[in-house]
């Protein structure tokens, strides 16, 4: 084995521990929240019940055992996939999660898509041409998208597109297909037309985000000496911005991208319930009304997870691209 993969599966290692540890946290702020908050006995069987069907139903749930043991069970069960009943719908969590996770998946990777495809173009373009009316509206349209909060915008786009156009829903997810256990509406004509709102409106921060990122790194890019030279040494235009200064730019590109990835995610609740949205943001939300613990544990772990997940996926894409992170951990290695 070379010293190169040597540093990388030590990367990678070191990631995992803290990846662990978070979970840990959270799953133990999880736990927190089946032991100290409500009584789900009493909101599952209302005030009618007996004495005896309140006990059967304690045990049922495991809610007879010591804290200790009632953790150590939360901790197998987790690892597992398994988060109890829900006491609002008395099905499964795992379930639930599932049937409602491929609608935000596929909510928060269209998002993210439209963001990156629309934000670097306009970043790039920003900073090439900052002096140009286009980049001066580009940069007065990223105000308004950044001061908007998102259920203005979505309530916007409604009564626009909706409303009085008649283009897109206003709610709903449109018609689905089946693939196994994973539902979709990329494959029908409403399925995609009821995407395009709830995207463009979770989309619209993180684009104007990454918009103006690209543009100060490139304007940061092309003050640099090495983009001087290329230009000294005769290289074109198109040569110098695009096989220097933007290759040198995606690199904290990425790192953002990763982190708001994960913030679409967790955060799109707000969309989903403006557009109905049949995703985990709606769910949570009654969850929340309803104080379905089991519902709002798995949910935070669930997102844990996925903001773990995208961090290694960011880690370990970073450690590919920028060269300085292998020369300063192999020199602090050695």
């Amino acid at each position: 084995m070379g010293r190169g993969e040597a540093d990388l599966i030590a990367f990678i290692v070191q990631r995992l521990i803290n990846g662990i540890v978070v979970m840990a946290a959270v799953a133990f702020i999880a736990y927190l929240m089946f032991a100290f908050i409500g009584d789900p006995v009493a909101s599952m069987l209302g005030d009618n019940a007996t004495i005896e069907q309140r006990e059967q139903l304690r045990v049922q749930l495991g809610l007879d055992r010591s804290l200790p043991l009632q953790y150590l069970s939360f901790l197998w069960r987790a690892v597992h996939g398994e988060f109890g009943i829900s006491y609002r719908q008395l099905q499964p969590v795992s379930q639930l999660i599932l049937a409602r996770l491929p609608a935000t998946l596929e909510l928060s990777i269209a998002a993210a898509g439209l963001a990156l495809a629309v934000g670097i173009p306009m970043g790039v373009y920003t900073g090439l041409r900052r002096d140009s009316w286009l980049a001066r509206l580009f940069l007065t349209v990223s105000l308004i998208g950044v001061s908007l909060p998102s259920f203005l915008t979505g309530i916007i786009l409604i009564l626009l597109f909706s409303v009085e156009l008649n283009w897109f829903a206003s709610f709903g997810r449109g018609d689905t297909v089946a693939l196994g256990w994973w539902t979709t509406g990329l494959l029908t004509v409403s399925g995609l037309k009821a995407l395009v709102l709830p995207s463009i409106t979770l989309s619209l921060f993180q684009l104007t985000l990454i918009m103006r990122l690209v543009r100060a790194e490139m304007l940061e890019v092309l003050r640099t000496d090495y983009v001087k030279f290329a230009r000294a040494r005769g290289l074109t235009d198109r040569a110098v911005h695009f096989g220097h200064a933007l290759k040198n730019t995606m690199v904290p590109v990425i790192t953002i991208t990763g982190l708001q990835l994960g913030s679409i995610i967790a955060f799109a609740i707000v969309t989903e319930t403006v557009f109905q949205w049949p995703g985990m943001g709606l769910l949570i939300i009654q969850a929340i009304n309803f104080a379905d613990i089991p519902v709002i544990a798995a949910y935070l772990v669930l997102i844990a997870f996925l903001f773990v997940t995208i961090n290694l996926a960011v880690d370990l894409l970073y450690y590919a691209v920028d060269p300085r992170i292998r020369v300063e951990r192999a020199g602090a290695l050695g």
